[in-house]
């Protein structure tokens, strides 16, 4: 194991805040970890990490220390790829999560390609609709729809998704189809939402639609049923237990063979941002910069004009 290798054991530790986890990501035994981070402090002659029983945390010598071996790994990186035979292609194992329908829908069709243009390139796909930790993870790169609150992550929006309110044919014939607002009202119409709860939260989210002015308002209405992942909610709304606010991507082929029907156009959700997210600019290795050019590429059809 050279400098370099312990260098990159010491970012791990170091953003991870754990030997345990740094030794789970990096497939190495625990105490290869430790004995690594132990010589590179012998060799550089100060404490790099703070260690407790619950917790590593960095020293001021190892904030500083980071902060310039982030770049030279990066660079390091570069270098072992600049002399490769087809100089287009990229190496290595990148770690990325996706919602799970556009995993399945847009992501995995379109892999074949991606790997077929860069052989040497292992993908590993989470795919979920929980908002995870992307350094504790060990997540490369995560795609979000809606807002990001975590400011620690860089941002790189690719744009806007349309969502469309649509309920199944049976549905529509059981209880009409609604053509206004003051038509959801329970008392009035009896119409039924399909709940949608947070995976992150648990909070069930409101119906909501947007008013002339671009402001977002919510509408209070009623569900038999509450999921908290994407498919089993447009299951249900395919199932006839009510009405769903979805992006317009996700049910495009349902609405087309006319499993789904749009109701009420003029009073869509706002639209959600679609936006890439990785831990750190330093971190944004070539792979990395291919994978996000691709997904770009992939996504900018279904986006709002």
């Amino acid at each position: 194991m050279d400098r370099l290798d312990r260098y990159r054991i010491f970012v791990h530790v170091a953003d991870l805040r754990s030997f345990i986890q740094a030794s789970n990501v990096l497939d190495l035994p625990r105490a290869t970890v430790s004995a690594a981070i132990a010589q590179l402090e012998h060799e550089v002659g100060v404490r790099l990490l703070h260690r407790t029983t619950r917790q590593v945390s960095l020293t001021p010598d190892g904030a500083t220390l980071l902060e310039r071996v982030r770049p030279l790994l990066s660079e390091a990186h570069d270098i072992a790829q600049l002399f490769q035979t087809r100089a287009h292609q990229v190496s290595g194992a990148l770690t990325v999560d996706v919602p799970s329908r556009i995993a399945r829908r847009l992501v995995v069709p379109a892999l074949p390609a991606l790997l077929a243009h860069h052989p040497r390139l292992q993908l590993s796909l989470g795919s979920s609709d929980r908002a995870i930790d992307l350094v504790q993870a060990g997540v490369d790169c995560a795609v979000r729809f809606g807002a990001v609150k975590d400011s620690s992550l860089v941002q790189r929006r690719l744009g806007m998704v349309g969502l469309v309110n649509c309920a199944s044919p049976a549905y529509l014939q059981a209880q009409g189809v609604p053509h206004h607002l003051d038509d959801l009202d329970a008392i009035q119409g009896g119409h039924w939402m399909v709940g949608y709860a947070s995976p992150t939260t648990g909070r069930t989210l409101p119906w909501e639609w947007q008013a002339a002015d671009g402001t977002p308002q919510t509408l209070a209405l009623a569900a038999r049923v509450i999921a908290n992942n994407v498919e089993s909610y447009i299951a249900c709304a395919r199932a006839g237990l009510g009405l769903i606010q979805i992006p317009r991507f996700d049910v495009a082929d349902l609405l087309q063979r006319g499993e789904l029907v749009e109701v009420m156009p003029a009073h869509c959700a706002p639209p959600l941002p679609v936006t890439l997210l990785y831990p750190h600019r330093r971190q944004k290795t070539r792979r990395l910069s291919v994978f996000m050019d691709w997904f770009e590429a992939l996504m900018k059809p279904h986006l709002d004009r």
